[in-house]
């Protein structure tokens, strides 16, 4: 199983930017499908985006559809988030996530097997 690590998390101000980055160890990673969540503070965590063991097809929330683009360097071992026109809304920590499968679209927590610590990102009005 992977161990994950993620990195690139801080404070922005709305409609900026940052890009998120998640460290996997093993010689597996290229076998995981690989997701980001994000829980805010007295809400559950929550699907955000998705990618294929080989980089498509990826599959985005509505709410950050066309402002966030998730990408994997199997090479690296490390998946990104690139998250652009940032809102206070997507203040949260960030999560990335690892299922051992090649299935389509899965939006659930348990649906993984893999979890990173999360990295709190920060969005200031």
């Amino acid at each position: 199983q992977v161990q994950l690590v993620e990195s690139g998390g801080g404070l922005v101000q709305a409609g900026g930017s940052l890009r998120l980055s998640c460290a996997a160890s093993g010689r597996t990673f290229s076998r995981y499908s690989m997701g980001w969540f994000r829980q805010a503070p007295g809400k559950e965590r929550e699907f955000v985006s998705r990618i294929s063991r080989t980089g498509s097809p990826t599959y985005y929330a509505d709410s950050v559809k066309g402002r966030f683009t998730i990408s994997r360097d199997n090479a690296k071992n490390t998946v990104y988030l690139q998250m652009n026109s940032l809102k206070p809304e997507d203040t949260a920590v960030y999560y990335c996530a690892g299922d051992n499968s090649a299935l389509g679209l899965r939006m659930m927590t348990y649906q993984y097997n893999a979890w990173g610590q999360g990295t709190q990102v920060t969005v200031s009005a």
